[in-house]
């Protein structure tokens, strides 16, 4: 099953009417932040590459998941939280929204969660379940990973709240030039994945800077990039070239928690990759053009938090029958096999298969200076480039792998 070309504008239009009054200046953020590792204490399997066949072999680094809130004059909450995974399942999301506002209040469209799609994190969706003779232990570990993921979440938002003091917040921005389209022409109507210098991309490197108003001690820096997270392929955890970057931003700024926001990066790859000093070279770049971001001009967030989140029902281009998935099931590409054992496994159990996906839109305002449109999914470049343009707001940042990651989120051009 396939999505059909996603066009986002008009639904992101009914959410912006809820943004039509300008909010009053103000100046009276209130901000804190807090950091966890979440790093498997079990060797389960990996997440990000079909093609593994056994289960993790130890770390090079923890990864981290780490949240930001901060409140307005009047009151009002957000909370991010970022995370060196994968994937953030549906579930996932709402079950961490749901415990987030019973303990702390929040509601579900003020929290956003945002994963690196780093390829060397654990696999957490139950249905991952190839190249093993224990489908059965792979899914109880997704699960019970993911639980305890969404209590983690929790606390951690907790933790950031009982740290909340009056904060300044400053919006800048630079660039960064490793990432580049993957979808390169093979000269017969046809594309591979290799690097093309002629694709679209997004260098921006937009960053959210947090102080404390008292003695403007760093709280947090918030810094994004439309970038997989697959510099590396290999048997280890590690946070990739994202995990770097977070890691020496945190070392150059002590006391700040650095979050990374993962853009529309479904068609763009680091390059040149496949080497653990690349991940570190990479993360490297990454975080001096974040430094240099907090060396130029800032622009000063004045406002009220506002925030809409819609579930949009995205129809799959089309239901396969049973005869096509027994065929499937059959087939040489094992990825593509299981998913039609799976779904041969819900038609046995009386179940209906799906045939649209519930496909998360959120839009949060901070002030009226920074609009932050975060998408579900793999999303590609072009959504990045389109809603920075058509969105006449000061400042658009488009975040992908937000809320849910369920697939990729082709534009007209890569459909």
């Amino acid at each position: 099953m396939k999505f059909r070309p996603l066009f986002l504008l008009l639904t992101l239009a009914s959410s912006a009417a809820l943004f039509a009054q300008t909010p009053a200046r103000s100046d009276a953020w209130k901000a804190g932040a807090a950091s966890a590792v979440i790093t498997p204490k079990k060797l389960m399997w990996m997440g990000g590459y079909a093609s593994r066949k056994k289960p993790v072999e130890g770390a090079d680094m923890d990864l981290f998941a780490k949240a930001l809130v901060i409140e307005d004059a009047a009151g009002g909450k957000l909370a991010v939280i970022t995370a060196d995974l994968v994937s953030v399942p549906r579930a996932v999301r709402l079950a961490t929204a749901a415990a987030v506002e019973k303990a702390h209040g929040i509601p579900p469209e003020r929290l956003l969660i945002n994963v690196s799609h780093t390829h060397c994190g654990p696999e957490l969706r139950p249905w991952r379940t190839y190249h093993t003779d224990d489908p059965a232990r792979r899914k109880l570990e997704a699960e019970e990973y993911g639980a305890w993921l969404a209590g983690t979440f929790t606390r951690l938002v907790g933790e950031a709240l009982e740290k909340l003091v009056d904060a300044s917040a400053d919006y800048v921005h630079s660039r960064c030039g490793f990432a580049m389209n993957r979808r390169r022409p093979d000269g017969e109507g046809g594309f591979r994945n290799a690097p093309n210098p002629d694709g679209p991309v997004d260098h921006r490197v937009p960053v959210l800077h947090v102080r404390a108003s008292a003695d403007k001690r760093e709280i947090a820096i918030v810094f994004g990039y439309a970038c997989h997270c697959t510099t590396l392929n290999h048997q280890r955890f590690n946070g990739d070239y994202a995990g770097h970057a977070q890691a020496m931003i945190e070392a150059a700024h002590p006391g700040a928690v650095a979050l990374f926001m993962n853009g529309c990066s479904g068609d763009q790859n680091p390059y040149p990759r496949r080497k653990f000093e690349l991940a570190e070279a990479h993360g490297r770049t990454l975080s001096l053009a974040v430094q240099t971001a907090l060396e130029t001009p800032p622009r000063a967030l004045h406002g009220s938090i506002q925030a809409a989140l819609r579930e949009i029902p995205l129809k799959f281009e089309r239901t396969p029958t049973r005869p096509e998935l027994e065929e499937r099931a059959k087939g040489s590409d094992k990825l593509d096999a299981q998913l039609a054992r799976h779904l041969l496994g819900q038609l046995d159990a009386g179940e209906t298969l799906m045939t649209e996906y519930p496909y998360p839109v959120q839009v949060i305002r901070l002030g009226g200076e920074l609009t932050l449109v975060a998408l579900g999914g793999e999303v590609v470049v072009d959504y990045s480039l389109r809603l920075q343009k058509e969105i006449a707001d000061p400042v658009v940042w488009v975040a992908g792998y937000s809320n849910d990651v369920m697939t990729y989120i082709p534009s007209r051009r890569v459909w």
